[in-house]
């Protein structure tokens, strides 16, 4: 046991005071972020520390997520936190400080189990409140950084009479790798699995005990006039290495209400923005709670620099093991739908992976902060496509010219290294000849065209698929044209005019190889050009997306997008059409379901050649269709039913929160 006098100056401060209550007013006063209010479900207490059945909040890059107690015997504190420090997600705790309120004579002044009032929460921040006849008690917990998360008790005396109250918070860990240690200014938290640190931090304090198991903060006694409040604030410090001596010390600088308050403007003003861009066209009223939803979803999957990642950026999913990660495409379609609300992180998510990048110009496929990044294949080209709508909205021409020379050259990988036959029309393929990686490659890892695909090599490292693909290809045109205005706008015009003569090159090579006038469709063809390679599947409308068809091509490709039993289903524009004998939603991942990225760019494709009135109606029907998409409480999905509308695989699903922005906002 240490007897603590005198906390040192890293020490963050319990205030106790009377605090500024939350009321309803004043959390009111912030309209837009009243939509995320509660639109996501947080209440979790975890049977294992492995448990994923509910949600987690984090923000502010943080690798550690907290989550409010669904079991009543598990009330009095915030669940978790959930560490991406180590592990690929898990819970190191059930509840890492647990309060207790005692009278000077030990009684309980507050059963958390009995008097438990709400739990709330918006996209700043999470609340508890409790509350008999004697006390309030009010639990919140706010992100300061991406290394400290805060929490304060506003504790309020209801009777008539001066009380004088012992409040005490307590922790033991879920996992063997974790032990606490005691030093003279904090809780330390030690784990054999990660190089980051914990810290739970407090002054006031009167006793402090720790062993490897457990620990116990016991404050000193506070008394409390009648009606009158009392704050106690406490700070969980999760921090890598490279950390350890900068912005997690930093955050007493502003007290706790401050704090909140800037969280709340910062919040508001995001979903503001959104709301303020909102595509009047689509009429829904539940507009709004569906773009705060998918900000908070790409909060929570949101990371600082750490490891061997360099730059912040957006998991696919915190909640699935093999997403906690960094991915290629999903990362510049994550760039896009940042773009509309925080162009600063957008450009820090396009950079981070081509901190990745070889010499030649290929980009690794996927990444991790631990190392163990995925250089079999890379995935489609649609950086310049992010680089481009970031530039749209903010004209950063440093930005510009440090990505310029990296998008170039890795424009140019796809014909120096996937074009077998050297015709100016790219295939997908791998760097270690398999076939499996060069199907990954695609993005489309189990589609039905890849079925009979073989493997060829084109030089050393360097295979391709003996097939090329319409959808690559579209990317690569459309790729040209942004490049060609990225060029421009930094005074490259040779480089801005070559790309837009070699795009409409390939724009007519697109036209006349890849669509069967016979069956009003875009498929990927033999390396010759003279076989279709046939099953209607998404990748069919890429060239409406890219702009490569004709008008009379569009027609007919979107005549069958609006089919009901083809693609016009109860979650429109997914993977492979519904009357093929190899759909399968359940058990297909790209055979079948709604990915939302595939919708998005089959609704922008309509939009493309003015299809507007269809391109709403797909849109709204998206909406309706997948399942809890408009409710509160219910997770966007890695992908969903097409035709019972029931969301699939990964829960908190990234690149699904971008594109459903896409879908909502002018363009």
């Amino acid at each position: 046991m240490y007897r603590l006098q005198l906390w040192s100056i890293l020490v963050i401060t319990v205030f106790v005071f009377s605090c500024k209550k939350e009321s309803k007013d004043d959390i009111e006063k912030f309209e837009a972020l009243q939509w995320s209010k509660n639109v996501l479900d947080y209440k979790i207490t975890p049977n294992s520390k492995h448990d994923k059945r509910g949600l987690m909040f984090s923000d502010q890059g943080a690798w550690f997520a907290y989550a409010m107690p669904s079991d009543t015997a598990a009330v009095g504190g915030f669940t978790g936190p959930y560490l991406m420090t180590q592990q690929y997600g898990i819970w190191g705790f059930e509840s890492l400080s647990k309060w207790q309120i005692t009278s000077e004579d030990g009684n309980t002044l507050m059963d958390w189990q009995k008097h438990m009032v709400s739990k709330t929460s918006w996209n700043s921040h999470l609340e508890q409140v409790y509350k008999n006849d004697n006390l309030e008690v009010r639990m919140q917990l706010v992100f300061a950084s991406g290394q400290t998360a805060v929490q304060q008790l506003c504790i309020k005396n209801l009777s008539k009479y001066t009380k004088t109250i012992l409040v005490h918070t307590s922790g033991k860990k879920l996992l063997e790798s974790i032990h606490f240690e005691a030093t003279n200014d904090a809780i330390q938290i030690h784990s054999t699995k990660s190089p980051a640190t914990g810290y739970i931090q407090a002054n006031n304090v009167e006793d402090i005990q720790a062993d490897s198991l457990s620990y116990t903060l016991s404050f000193k006694k506070m008394v409390i006039e009648p009606q009158k409040e009392t704050t106690i604030s406490l700070a969980q410090h999760f921090v890598f290495p490279e950390y350890k001596n900068t912005a997690w010390k930093s955050w007493n600088q502003t007290a706790f209400d401050a704090l909140l308050t800037n969280r709340k403007k910062e919040k508001n003003i995001q979903i503001q923005k959104l709301i303020d861009q909102k595509n009047i066209a689509v009429t829904d009223s539940l507009v709004p709670l569906v773009l705060a939803k998918a900000i908070g979803t790409l909060q929570n999957n949101w990371r600082l620099p750490a490891g061997e990642i360099k730059f912040e950026g957006l998991f696919p999913s915190y909640h699935y093991r093999g997403f906690n990660g960094f991915w290629s495409w999903d990362s510049w379609k994550h760039a896009v739908g940042l773009s509309y609300y925080n162009t600063d992180l957008a450009k820090k998510q396009v950079k981070q992976l081509f901190t990745f990048q070889n010499e030649d110009g290929f980009v690794a496929d996927c990444v991790y902060r631990e190392g163990g990044h995925n250089w079999r294949d890379t995935k489609p080209p649609l950086s310049a496509w992010a680089v481009a709508t970031i530039m749209e909205k903010d004209t950063d021409i440093a930005f510009l010219e440090y990505m310029y020379p990296k998008l170039k050259s890795y424009h140019y990988w796809w014909y120096n290294k996937r074009d077998h036959d050297q015709d100016g029309l790219c295939e997908f393929g791998s760097t270690d000849g398999s076939l499996i990686a060069a199907k990954w490659e695609s993005g489309m890892d189990n589609a039905i065209r890849f079925d009979n695909s073989k493997i060829l090599q084109n030089g050393e490292g360097a295979y391709s698929i003996d097939q090329e693909s319409v959808d690559l290809n579209a990317y690569l045109y459309a790729e040209k044209l942004y490049m060609a205005d990225l060029a421009k706008q930094i005074g490259l015009t040779e480089d801005a005019d070559r790309f837009v003569t070699d795009a409409e090159k390939l724009k007519a090579n697109i036209q006349k190889q890849f669509y069967d006038a016979e069956d009003g469709w875009f498929y990927d063809t033999n390396l010759a050009g003279d076989v279709f390679i046939k099953g209607e599947g998404s990748e069919g409308w890429t060239a409406l997306w890219a702009n490569a068809a004709t008008a009379e091509q569009a027609e007919s490709v979107k005549s069958k997008m609006m089919m009901p039993e083809k693609f016009f289903t109860k979650v429109p524009f997914q993977t492979m059409s519904a009357d093929h004998e190899k759909f399968n939603p359940l058990r297909g991942y790209w055979r079948g379901p709604n990915w939302l990225d595939q919708a998005y760019f089959g609704v922008k494709a309509l939009k493309n050649y003015g299809y507007e009135k269809e391109a709403i109606l797909a849109t709204q029907k998206i909406l309706d269709g997948a399942a809890g998409v408009k409710k509160s409480g219910v997770a966007i999905r890695e992908n969903y039913h097409p035709i019972t509308g029931e969301g699939l695989n990964a829960k908190n699903f990234s690149w699904s929160a971008a594109h459903l922005i896409m879908l909502l906002v002018n363009e």
